[in-house]
């Protein structure tokens, strides 16, 4: 009680708070419970850098502002990452052998020990704002990478120009850029992408540097920039690993290889083009170890959910899951034939490529240059006594028809399709020459989605936004709106001005359409109606549209109004 009431005096000391108001939050701590620190903050009396301020001298302890401080990489050296975010710590300097480390609670002494033993030095710990914390470890171990590259061709650069010169047959290039320090630039890049969550590495070769971006949640971030004098034996490398020709350099070329980083292992398909300034590789990453997401997770909900439920469980018919690529479709379907897998069903895939494995379902990889093609495996599948099929994509004329005859002679038949909505798959369906009758008695279901980034809500603030803007959502959802908001009183989140918008969002959920036929639209397909006439009817017949979902899912704070207008615009 008496440190709770020390606070208080040092925060008056500080003209921080009156003595008035000194006096009413004592009063308010004795009737409700509620500790000083969140009284104080939730009348908006104090920020959270004051009370951390005056906490640390009423505990005669040094505070340290860690958000505008550039730590050395040697320092932050000393402290793993991973042991930075689990206790929210980050070491600040280092001398004497004394460590002196920014600690969300400095008075926890196993921790100290623990450091201490970990790092062989004496610890200092100082009190920081926890936020503070946080965005100091994502600045300063985020940039690792970039210092870990430099580190490797400053030390041996000799070496990369040894290995550049000498890279006459493909067994010299294999001894010289195994033991080049080329090894650990590719190595480095690829364990930055696992821990990060990166979906794909581009490393681009530009006319003055080599630009390498990680694609994560969606977007794409450059993280790290190379000399142009490096970017071949990289490249090499990369090539040798996906046992690629490393001579040919004219034309495109696809590999993969495995790479392991701790405990994570992930597969990657590799991709090499040649342009302009050099080959340009991207490295698709497919991660082992990835779980099965459930519909929740996948962020379906209400009616949509219902209907997707209901008819994956269906004996015959097509479900179509429709989007550009990267929207996140090979997960849906992912997720579906889970849902339906039991010893009872014989499920089977043609996919290009196969980039996870499910337990218990026959998954197979088309080979074009073989003739293996989604239309010859889609034959030989039928002959396999299949009771449900996914086929990675309706490309063309021959597999549209394929998959037609499969439903009518009763399986169940899952694909994708590239369109942007789920009314526009039945109209491209007919334009690549289906027959109007057999789509309408044969098509079950069509989903459409898009992924939208999640929020971090500690780098988030609370908005109301303009009259203009709470009319456009209002009128986008109609009855769906929640009854519970009064006109003005709508909330939305937006990224803090002074937040980390490289960390601001984290992970991405789905926002989805959900088409199911019926004896309407199917009437519309024989009429060969317009997608916008097929949509209307849907909607009419309960349909959420897909910038609907959005809406709600950004008044509910799940994300943010900017990110479903990014996604929906693109």
């Amino acid at each position: 009680m008496a440190q709770k009431t020390d606070l208080v005096t040092v925060l008056t000391q500080e003209d921080v708070l009156t003595e008035e108001k000194a006096s009413q939050v004592r009063v308010e701590q004795i009737t409700s419970g509620i500790s000083i620190e969140q009284i104080i903050q939730d009348k908006g009396w104090a920020t959270e850098s004051q009370i951390v301020s005056a906490r640390a001298k009423m505990l005669n302890m040094p505070f340290v502002d860690v958000a505008s401080l550039s730590v050395s990489p040697d320092v932050i050296a000393k402290i793993p990452e991973s042991v930075a975010r689990h206790y929210t710590l980050v070491p600040v300097t280092i001398e004497d052998g004394i460590l002196q480390v920014a600690m969300k609670d400095p008075l926890d002494l196993q921790v100290i020990e623990f450091l201490e033993t970990k790092t062989s030095l004496n610890i200092k710990p100082v009190l920081a704002v926890p936020e503070d914390i946080i965005q100091s470890i994502n600045k300063n171990y985020n940039v690792g990478i970039e210092k870990e590259v430099t580190a490797a061709l400053r030390e041996t650069e000799s070496e990369v120009d040894k290995v550049e010169k000498e890279l006459k047959t493909l067994e010299d290039a294999q001894d010289m850029i195994k033991s080049a320090p080329v090894a650990r630039i590719v190595s480095t890049t690829l364990e930055y992408a696992i821990k990060s969550k990166a979906s794909d590495v581009h490393i681009e070769p530009l006319e003055d540097r080599t630009r390498v971006r990680f694609r994560i949640d969606g977007v794409l971030r450059e993280r790290l920039s190379l000399p142009p004098r490096v970017h071949d034996s990289v490249v090499s490398r990369i090539k040798i690993l996906s046992h690629m020709k490393i001579d040919e350099k004219r034309i495109p070329q696809d590999g993969r290889f495995s790479f392991a980083a701790g405990k994570e292992e992930v597969d990657l398909r590799i991709s090499t083009l040649p342009t302009n300034h050099g080959e340009k590789v991207v490295m698709r990453l497919l991660r082992k170890s990835a779980k099965v997401l459930t519909l929740d997770q996948l962020g379906m909900v209400g009616s949509a959910r219902k209907n997707f439920k209901d008819v994956i469980h269906k004996s015959n018919g097509i479900v179509l899951v429709t989007g550009p690529t990267g929207s996140g479709k090979t997960t849906t379907l992912r997720t579906a034939l889970t849902m339906i897998n039991n010893v009872d069903v014989n499920i089977s895939t043609l996919e290009d490529p196969v980039e996870y494995s499910i337990p218990g379902v026959n998954q197979s990889q088309i080979n074009p240059q073989a003739g293996f093609t989604f239309a010859t495996g889609l034959r030989s599948l039928l002959r396999q006594d299949p009771d449900v099929i996914m086929v990675g994509e309706v490309r063309d004329k021959e597999t549209m028809e394929l998959a037609v005859q499969a439903a009518l002679t009763g399986h169940l038949v899952f694909s994708t399709l590239h369109t942007n909505s789920a009314a526009g798959a039945l109209p491209r369906l007919l334009d690549m020459g289906a027959e109007p009758f057999l789509l309408a008695s044969t098509i079950q279901m069509i989903v459409a989605q898009r992924l939208v980034r999640s929020v971090n809500m500690d780098s988030m603030e609370t908005y109301t936004p303009d009259e203009k803007v709470e009319k456009m959502i209002r009128e986008s959802l109609g009855g769906l709106f929640p009854k519970e908001i009064t006109p003005g009183k709508l909330e939305l989140i937006r990224i803090k001005p002074d937040a980390d918008t490289s960390t601001a969002y984290s992970g991405r959920i789905g926002i989805y359409e959900v088409l199911v036929m019926n004896e309407k639209i199917a009437r519309l397909v024989l009429e060969h109606e317009t997608a916008d006439r097929v949509e209307e009817q849907a909607v009419a017949d309960g349909m959420i549209r897909m910038i609907q979902d959005g809406f709600l899912k950004a008044v509910q704070k799940q994300t943010t109004l900017e990110e479903v207008l990014r996604v929906i615009q693109d």
